[in-house]
């Protein structure tokens, strides 16, 4: 199985195509066939095949074959990894931006003691 950083990179990879997360969207509403998945597309089946081997590569989307459809369906568990790793950087951010409020309001209220001191 590939280390978590390896699977982050890959989702975030599959990610970066719009043609991609055009067909997650389209698999949010429920499991859909290749043929499915091309129809809204202005490209080749060869080329959605490869888009969805992107996507099944990553974890995102998972597919099987019966007879000659093959059928895929999004893994949203495949989205947890990357949903921590941004909530992480959120958190982060928001404390710094915290850090910073409190700074300027401190710098404010220094400012205006020494106004008031003149």
């Amino acid at each position: 199985m590939l280390n978590q950083n390896a699977l982050l990179d890959l989702t975030f990879q599959a990610l970066t195509d719009s043609t991609r997360r055009s067909m997650l969207a389209q698999l949010t509403q429920g499991p859909a066939t290749v043929s499915e998945l091309a129809r809204p597309l202005a490209m080749s089946l060869p080329a959605v095949m490869q888009h969805l081997a992107v996507l099944e590569s990553s974890g995102l989307v998972r597919s099987e074959k019966v007879g000659r459809v093959r059928t895929c369906r999004i893994d949203p568990q495949a989205l947890s990894l990357a949903e921590q790793w941004l909530n992480q950087r959120r958190i982060e951010w928001e404390q710094h931006l915290d850090r910073l409020g409190d700074y300027l309001e401190t710098m404010k209220t220094e400012g205006e003691s020494n106004d008031n001191g003149k």
